[in-house]
């Protein structure tokens, strides 16, 4: 079963095809990065109309490809939500009128469950060079998802079936690292220039708190970027009415990657200590990092020594905004649910992932 998958929930304009939930045909992602990074974050109107000028192309590149036809076409999924609602608009009203012009099914996603899904991918076609996993995760499978918006952990039982653990009470992970980049005089997104700019710091020269939470799988990363901030002022002699806009431009080189290198292993540390107290208290079966941060190096190393059994990681390219994870789900949902009629998919910005869980009909 061949899925097209579309994604616009935010500045990657993206379509992909998938092949019976795990084979990866094309994957085609239109990034806005350039165009935002003037502005230190994504604006939404900038996003929505970037995406009306190159969703046609874009999905027409997917189909191209992947070497098929709309006849080959089984159905479609698309995101509906979380996320900005011009741009979701976008991406639902091209899935609509496929789905009513081309006569295919549809199948709304959520982009956070989604971002699973990346790790259920783990064959290609052969024009495609990507480094997948060597196998689908087994389920019960322990999810920490983690974002520029969503930072969680998730015990999934069966594909549908899984309920959430723990969420950050105030910043997303992301967001953190996007903050802490500005602050610190790095560019936009955070964390890849946060990344790159630690590889040459030290990760112990500056001293920051990780918060302690009543839930013991939650997340808040606002103290800590309050805590950069604050030791950055120290660092440069100023008091905190000094403007914080400014304090990059006096830091050197060696002090931005000292807080860089400082920063990151921190928040890595958080995310990954209550990771390893969920693995201890439900045991499942396997793990799974999904979400652009995701992709951090530093995450992948520190999570792979921490727990005791083999974690394979989905490509970087799957762990950032793309619709092949949103064609992989679409699949497992075409399994058990009926197909939702065009009428009826509207987008919603801020819906929750655990208000989306779906449960396997059973026979």
């Amino acid at each position: 079963m061949k899925i097209l998958g579309i994604e616009s929930s935010c500045d990657e304009t993206a379509a992909a095809i998938v092949e019976d939930g795990h084979r990866l045909l094309s994957n085609v992602v239109h990034s806005q990065i350039d165009i935002h990074a003037v502005y230190g974050g994504v604006v939404p109107e900038v996003a929505a109309r970037s995406h009306i000028e190159v969703i046609n192309p874009v999905i027409q590149k997917a189909l191209s490809d992947a070497a098929v036809t709309w006849d080959d076409i089984d159905a479609i999924a698309v995101t509906y939500a979380p996320g900005l609602i011009g741009s979701l608009l976008v991406g639902t009203l091209a899935a609509r009128t496929l789905a009513l012009t081309k006569n295919k099914p549809l199948y709304p996603i959520h982009h956070v469950e989604a971002h699973v899904y990346a790790n259920f991918i783990d064959e290609q076609a052969e024009h495609l060079t990507l480094t997948l996993p060597k196998s689908q995760p087994r389920f019960p499978l322990l999810a920490l998802i983690v974002s520029g918006g969503h930072s969680q952990l998730v015990l999934f039982h069966d594909h549908g079936d899984y309920q959430l653990l723990g969420q950050t009470q105030d910043d997303a992970v992301g967001e953190a690292f996007d903050k802490v980049a500005k602050i610190i005089g790095l560019p936009y997104p955070g964390g890849p220039s946060i990344a790159q700019a630690a590889l040459k710091g030290s990760p112990t020269e500056y001293s920051l708190p990780k918060a302690k939470m009543k839930g013991a799988y939650d997340f808040s990363f606002s103290g800590l970027k309050t805590a950069v901030l604050r030791a950055v002022q120290r660092e440069v002699c100023v008091d905190t009415t000094f403007p914080s806009s400014e304090l990059a431009g006096l830091l050197n080189d060696v002090q931005r990657a000292n807080f860089a290198a400082s920063f990151q292993r921190t928040a890595i540390e958080t995310l990954i200590d209550k990771t390893e107290q969920a693995f201890r208290d439900h045991s499942p079966a396997s793990v799974v990092i999904a979400g652009g941060v995701a992709a951090n190096a530093e995450l992948r190393t520190l999570l792979s020594k921490r727990l005791p059994i083999p974690v394979e990681y989905a490509p970087m390219a799957l762990c950032t905004d793309n619709a092949a994870m949103i064609a992989a789900l679409g699949y497992y949902q075409a399994q058990q649910l009926p197909s939702t009629p065009v009428e009826d998919i509207l987008v919603i910005p801020s819906l929750s992932m655990p208000k989306t869980a779906w449960r396997p009909i059973k026979s």
